[in-house]
């Protein structure tokens, strides 16, 4: 093994969205940046995405960030060059009983309680306007008419475009092997050379518990890996994302006519390998509960199946902050969840390294909140 003389102010580990997010935000700081993705470029959950931009429905912790990066998505093309397929569709969820939209009503008034007024409390006749293909027997909603999605893919590779120009340099197939800290300075091991920065960003998704482990630091999350359903083309019959409140859904018909169906069922993930396995009877499920919302789909086939890995924290929040050794900053942990903040996490993280803060509230997402357990 070579050890090399390095020019790199930070080495962002992890090519997914967060990663990229954040070595551009360094790297227009004038941080010369370089990012090591052990696979390829948004292989694992960023591309694996439903892509859901949405600001409806988040943990109150979260709502701050979520409304920063909404903002930031509006203006995409500005940051990175490429719409990244950003439709302002709406984002809504159903009620399918009165018990679950009195739950709705409590979550409006929590939210405006907090400061917030994004959220909008849907009775019958306004969400069929906003639903006109929904079954009969939902009895209303919530919704963030500002809400939408994007292209997963799509936006993956306008923001690695985005962080070549800014002058960092994305490097796939570099596997970190290990970490070590010596005079200030953090020597990241790959298989055959060393190279070394004052800070390192751990960005590795449900690998950042492991990055985080090679550098001395303990952060208990575990990970799942999210299934995604794809059906044959059907007539437009739905423009907003669609969640429903009693059971898991993630609903939204592309300009294709394809419609995708997620919502947090779990396949089998595999860390070693990177791989994953679908669980078709947890599929059938999201299924089901499409075609019971919208029961137009009953002439749709299901013609693509896939998963993404994502990092899950016990309380379904983030890891985003500061290591306990200096020049160290951890941001995974996404949760299913982490698509549509990604703008904003890569702003947080290079605020952070410079600023020693962030103008975004980040002590919830404190990695060590769990302990050392």
């Amino acid at each position: 093994m070579t050890s090399m003389p390095s020019p790199w102010a930070a080495i962002v580990i992890g090519g997914g969205l967060h990663g990229l997010s954040a070595a551009l935000h360094l790297a227009r700081r004038g941080l010369r940046v370089l990012v090591l993705e052990a696979s390829r470029v948004g292989a694992h959950a960023s591309s694996a995405s439903a892509a859901g931009v949405r600001s409806l429905g988040r943990d109150p912790a979260e709502i701050a960030i979520a409304v920063a990066a909404l903002e930031m998505w509006r203006g995409i093309a500005g940051i990175v060059g490429d719409d990244c397929g950003f439709v302002q569709s709406g984002q809504v969820k159903v009620a399918e009983t009165d018990a679950e939209l009195a739950q709705l009503a409590a979550r409006v008034a929590m939210v405006r309680s907090r400061g917030w007024e994004h959220e909008e409390l849907l009775d019958r006749d306004a969400l069929r306007l906003m639903l006109p293909a929904v079954s009969p027997h939902c009895v209303g909603g919530i919704a963030v008419k500002t809400d939408g999605f994007a292209s997963p893919y799509r936006t993956v590779h306008a923001f690695r475009r985005a962080v070549e120009a800014a002058g960092a340099v994305v490097r796939e197939r570099a596997a970190v092997r290990g970490l070590d800290r010596a005079r200030g300075i953090w020597h990241v091991r790959l298989d055959e050379e060393t190279i070394s920065a004052p800070l390192v960003v751990n960005a590795a998704g449900a690998w950042g518990p492991r990055v985080a482990l090679m550098a001395g630091e303990r952060i208990p999350i575990g990970f799942s890996a999210f299934m995604m359903l794809l059906t044959s083309p059907l007539p437009a019959f739905v423009t907003p994302v669609v969640g429903a409140t009693g059971r898991p859904l993630s609903f939204k018909q592309l300009a294709s006519g394809h419609v995708m169906i997620g919502g947090g069922h779990k396949g089998t993930g595999d860390l070693e390998t990177g791989t994953y396995r679908l669980d078709i009877d947890r599929a059938a499920f999201s299924a089901r509960t499409a075609l019971d919302l919208f029961p137009v789909l009953a002439g749709a086939e299901v013609v693509h199946a896939w998963a993404g890995i994502e990092g899950v924290a016990a309380d379904d929040l983030p890891v985003i902050g500061f290591g306990r050794a200096e020049g160290l900053i951890h941001a995974f942990g996404f949760s299913g969840h982490g698509f549509a903040i990604a703008p904003a996490v890569g702003a947080m993280v290079a605020e952070l390294a410079t600023e020693g803060r962030s103008n975004l509230p980040s002590a919830p997402f404190d990695p060590f909140r769990f302990g050392d357990g």
